[in-house]
């Protein structure tokens, strides 16, 4: 384990291992979805909507209830009370036709270079996407990143969450899972609004440049930045002691 106070790295998924353009890939998943769930009466624009509101509940929740939960009881209300009964189907559209929104992402090679550079010098390396999706599918995005499940201490995903980002409790509950204090922990993520909260708890904020968002336009100096060769320099100054911790 190294010595410098970091020891373990969190990495979102999407935007940052994995290339893409948000909205693209959002229209692109949505579109296959609402073809999947048309034969069971399912209108696209209603669908949406509803997915866009079971979301909202998730990011709002309190932690009273998983985040898997918080979507199925918002999405069932909207939707028809029995919509639970076509979770199969849902979970057969993540195994199959979700697979096809890969052509929708990018890839990079450094992103599983960097993860396996940053396991050889002894980092804990956790995934810490913002958990909207179901296990399934936060798996098959692993892999169109060049990754593997196991590649990663833990992921999270709505079955295992309470909170969603922007709001801290998501980030100290993925350290309580872990067993680390925030302070030793370091974020990289893409997201100006949605990764760097995680400062607040007193943890480390490194934020990939290659699909930035920056929706509020806040100043990208705040935060240390840049592509993945950027990142690695940025761990070895904090190791040397060149960085503050």
């Amino acid at each position: 384990m190294p010595t410098s106070p970091l020891t373990t790295i969190l990495f979102d998924l999407d935007g940052t291992l994995l290339p893409m353009d948000q909205e693209v890939f959002t229209k692109y998943y949505f579109g296959l979805l609402a073809r999947k769930l048309a034969p069971l009466g399912y209108e696209k624009d209603s669908l949406v909507a509803a997915i866009w509101k079971g979301t909202g509940a998730m990011v709002k929740n309190d932690g009273s209830k998983s985040n898997e939960e918080a979507f199925w009881n918002t999405f069932s209300g909207i939707t028809r009370p029995d919509a639970r009964d076509d979770m199969p189907v849902f979970e057969d559209f993540y195994r199959n036709d979700f697979q096809q929104a890969k052509a929708s992402c990018g890839f990079n090679l450094e992103a599983k270079k960097t993860v396996d550079e940053l396991k050889r010098m002894g980092f804990r390396v956790s995934l810490a996407t913002n958990p909207i999706f179901p296990a399934i599918a936060t798996e098959s995005r692993i892999r169109w990143a060049g990754l593997e499940p196991d590649d990663f201490e833990a992921y999270t995903t709505y079955e295992n969450s309470r909170f969603c980002k922007p709001n801290p409790k998501y980030f100290e509950e993925v350290c309580n899972s872990l067993g680390v204090t925030p302070t030793e922990c370091l974020m990289v993520g893409n997201d100006m609004d949605e990764d760097t909260p995680a400062a607040s708890l007193g943890m480390k904020v490194f934020i990939l440049t290659d699909c930035l968002i920056n929706k509020s336009g806040r100043d990208l100096g705040e935060f240390p930045h840049g592509g993945f060769s950027d990142l690695m320099d940025y761990v070895k100054s904090v190791i040397n002691g060149s960085t503050a911790p």
